[in-house]
């Protein structure tokens, strides 16, 4: 079973994500927190990450900074999901290594299609 890691504060947005993925069949763990974040990216595993950029004690985008920065987890994709929708905003998320950008407000569908293609890519061999 793929297990997906949020890093997401709004717990209203969380819980949202987390009906979407599990009924896609996917196993969620939650994190509101940076540094809760890389407590769970260490100890869960996960298969992949959707992170917020906005989070009450770090920039989500330090996480995905320390995530690529650690051999353990450089290949582990991320997905950011945020408020900050401008393009300068979407570049910096990519070149920081950010698998795919989505904008709040998105579309369950539109998120689980973004999942879907973060897996191909990985491995089109699946």
């Amino acid at each position: 079973m793929i297990n997906v890691l949020i890093v997401e504060d709004e717990i209203a947005i969380s819980r949202f994500l987390r009906a979407a993925l599990e009924g896609d069949g996917l196993r969620v763990h939650d994190a509101g927190t940076l540094q809760r974040g890389l407590i769970e990216a260490a100890t869960r595993k996960p298969d992949l990450v959707i992170l917020d950029w906005m989070l009450p004690d770090r920039p989500g985008i330090e996480l995905l900074r320390e995530l690529r920065g650690d051999e353990r987890t450089r290949g582990l994709p991320v997905i950011l999901l945020t408020a900050k929708g401008a393009e300068s905003d979407k570049v910096a998320g990519l070149d920081a290594g950010a698998d795919d950008y989505v904008v709040k407000p998105f579309s369950p569908r539109e998120l689980l299609s973004r999942v879907r293609a973060v897996f191909r890519r990985r491995a089109p061999q699946h």
